[in-house]
Formats: C-alpha cells, structure tokens, sequence
C-alpha cells in the first residue's frame, strides 16, 4: 500500500503550482475546473512517482492554526533532494527569491538528511530539519 496523493486547499492554486513546478520539478496537470462549485485544482507529479493535488475554493475559510506552534493534525511533509549540497543551494535560492530563515540552526534528532521539509497551512521550510523558511 502507498498514499496515492496529499491534498492541500490553497488561496491562490497559481502561485503555489509554479513554486513546486520551479523548485521540486513538479509537472502539472492541466488545470480541472468545477464552475457550479467554484473549485479548481491541479494535480502536481514528481519523479519519484509522489503525486500532490492543490485545491482551490472561495468558500473555504483561513486555517487559524500558526504554524509555527504545534497543532493537532498533519504538521509537516518532506522533499528529498539529490544531496546535501543540493539542499545548501535549494535553500539560497529560495531565500535570494524573498524567503527568509526565521528559526536555527539546531542539531538534528536523526540522521535523515538532503530533506526540506513543508510545515502546513502556510509553508514553511525546514532546511534539513535546521531552519523554517517563511515567504516574506
């Protein structure tokens, strides 16, 4: 058994496909569109064969949670990358493209590395579990 996708609703299913299509090397989907609903999504494929839908409806409201407290409920989610060279150089581009560091370094609890890993509702970034990144 293996997770088919992870869902997630966006405010602006544009932007958010173009950061995993210029980062990640995800390949879009054409865009499904729903008019009675309102919804559209995108279905976004990586390599590895990980499949992640981006969702998007006027009536769906905030999350309230701050991400950068602890919450009940899917808290994070990770990208492996080639090496660790290769999450150094991720992580200088994402901040030269107005991302900042707002929390690290620290020492690791495992020995996982060459990960970035997602903080949900509104993204941010831990460079192999050192520092959250944060769009400014």
């Amino acid at each position: 058994m293996k997770i088919e996708h992870l869902a997630i609703w966006s405010e602006n299913i544009e932007t958010l496909k173009e950061f995993y299509v210029r980062y990640f090397g995800a390949n879009a989907n054409g865009k499904y569109t729903n008019p009675s609903k309102g919804f559209e999504s995108y279905f976004l494929s990586f390599d590895s064969g990980a499949r992640l839908e981006i969702m998007q409806m006027a009536n769906i409201p905030a999350n309230k949670n701050d991400p950068m407290k602890q919450y009940t409920g899917l808290i994070h989610f990770a990208m492996s990358v080639d090496s660790k060279q290769r999450v150094d150089e991720l992580t200088d581009t994402l901040k030269a493209d107005g991302y900042r560091v707002v929390d690290g370094p620290s020492v690791p609890r495992q020995t996982v590395c060459n990960l970035l890993s997602f903080s949900l509702p509104r993204f941010t970034f831990s460079k192999m579990s050192l520092a959250d990144l944060v769009h400014m």
